[in-house]
């Protein structure tokens, strides 16, 4: 039981990311025509390393319980200016077809986190069901 709890954790934290960043690139694609606007990026591997209390590096730890890390969901994920390709006259820095792609990528993941969720917990399910429920 702790194993399923333990992903099923994981991916809810992954989840609530990946809306995050969703909403970044959706911020970055409506702003496209925005003069000067910086568009933004989450290093979402980092971001997930440090919600889950994963650290980095060749010994990294798992965190046993939430107050024994320091970041947490609670904490906004570190933001970063995004690279562009091309500069503009006008200094705005989205690359709509960068944006584009990675929101349909992140899109998909999110759908695949949210199916992982949805077969663990009704495998769980399944398996607390007596035999007389079917």
């Amino acid at each position: 039981m702790q194993g399923l709890s333990g992903a099923i954790d994981f991916q809810s934290q992954a989840l609530v990311l990946r809306a995050e960043r969703q909403r970044l690139m959706a911020s970055n694609i409506a702003n496209a025509d925005t003069p000067g606007y910086q568009a933004r990026e989450m290093d979402f591997a980092n971001a997930l390393r440090q919600a889950t209390g994963v650290a980095s590096g060749a010994d990294s730890l798992m965190v046993t319980h939430a107050a024994h890390s320091s970041a947490s969901l609670g904490d906004p994920p570190a933001l970063l200016y995004a690279h562009h390709a091309q500069d503009s006259i006008d200094r705005n820095t989205v690359d709509l077809d960068r944006e584009r792609a990675s929101f349909v990528d992140n899109s998909v993941k999110y759908e695949a986190t949210l199916r992982f969720i949805n077969a663990s917990l009704r495998s769980m399910f399944d398996a607390m069901k007596s035999p007389s429920q079917g």
